[in-house]
């Protein structure tokens, strides 16, 4: 085949396990996912009700532009709607940014283990991939990733809070390493769990794109706006780069119910903050079991909990599935013998922790 060399042999994307295949595969009745880090509360009530005004309006098509969207987006964030760039989830943002600004003589400087989806955009655009590996306790090492910047670095991806281990930067760690980057290279700040994060210290990022006009900040209604069946993401820059990237922008790459479900869970913030102490309240009860039973647990500040068992991972993903939990093993993140588990409800936990313990104790026989 004449596809490009670049992509050849690439792995397609790995979602996890939908719940209809694991309860026929394993002849189960209640399947519970823990592995996509989506919101447990699903999304505020407002968004059911604006989508069933919208329904009967699919023969149109949407605004383009995104007009209302980026309006609010603006609004809320105090910027110029010329500042926000609409994406099918803040993956397409990611896939714009590598789209416009790499190619086969730059490169670009992303921490590793993180998010995936920088590392296969850079790869599709023929750039060279720079890794540099966190640090012991998780963290983006700041220092040796200044240091692989060169001339022919276009994009440096922070992913604050990390994925997959849930670590986050600090507000004075971030601005350090913003003074020392060069105007003429992007950093991504990309913030897909900022809603769930509740440490004082974290960057308040979208103040500081009128101090570093290479800053992108990027966002998404996936995770605790609950719009993930939906894929609403958005990235807010500088108008230059911003209008720069827009004509890779696909037309209509919203769809209209998208647009106007956004438009409702941005109303809801009642709803988030609810979402958010309840995250907190069960995260630190999940904590608190995996600490007793030995395992480190990454300082997450997400909605998810990586956790260090000295069990392979495939090991523990498979065993939990059987017993009708999805987890994600650690082993294709980067981390062979750990587990990724996304914070449930209570009763989602409660029944996590009343099988959890066989698991593990058979496991580590």
């Amino acid at each position: 085949m004449l596809v490009k060399k670049q992509i050849r042999g690439l792995p397609a994307y790995a979602p996890g396990k939908p719940i209809a295949e694991v309860k026929r595969e394993y002849g189960l009745d209640h399947v519970i996912k823990m592995a996509s880090n989506e919101n447990p509360y699903g999304a505020s009530p407002k968004v059911a009700e604006r989508i069933a005004m919208v329904a009967s309006e699919t023969a149109i098509y949407p605004d383009g532009y995104g007009t209302e969207l980026r309006e609010a987006l603006a609004s809320k964030h105090q910027v110029s709607e010329k500042q926000i760039m609409l994406g099918n989830g803040s993956d397409e943002v990611i896939q714009f940014l590598c789209r416009g600004f790499l190619s086969s003589n730059t490169n670009t400087v992303m921490a590793t283990p993180s998010f995936s989806q920088y590392k296969l955009n850079a790869t599709i655009e023929d750039a060279q991939i720079i890794e540099v590996p966190v640090t012991s306790s998780g963290d983006h090492d700041l220092e040796a990733m200044l240091a692989a910047i060169n001339e022919q670095t276009r994009i440096v991806w922070i992913c604050n809070p990390n994925n997959p281990n849930g670590v986050a930067l600090s507000r004075e760690a971030f601005r350090h390493f913003l003074d020392r980057v060069p105007r003429e290279c992007l950093v991504v700040s990309d913030e897909a769990y900022y809603e769930y994060v509740t440490t004082d210290d974290y960057p308040d990022s979208v103040s500081l794109l009128s101090h570093y006009p290479q800053l992108v900040v990027l966002r998404t209604f996936s995770k605790a706006y609950g719009l993930a069946g939906l894929r609403v993401g958005y990235g807010i820059a500088s108008e230059s780069v911003a209008q720069a990237i827009d004509p890779v922008r696909p037309p209509f790459n919203n769809n209209a119910i998208a647009h106007q479900a956004a438009l409702a869970a941005l109303e809801d913030e009642a709803f988030i903050r609810l979402c958010k102490e309840k995250n907190q309240q069960e995260k630190q009860r999940l904590r608190a079991y995996f600490e007793k039973e030995g395992f480190f647990v990454y300082p997450s500040e997400t909605n998810f909990l990586l956790v260090e068992t000295g069990i392979p991972g495939n090991q523990l993903f498979q065993a939990f599935l059987e017993k009708g939990f999805i987890l994600r093993s650690g082993e294709a993140l980067g981390y062979p013998t750990g587990i990724r588990i996304s914070i449930g409800s209570k009763e989602e936990n409660d029944a996590f922790l009343e099988v959890a313990p066989t698991i593990f104790n058979t496991c580590k026989t």
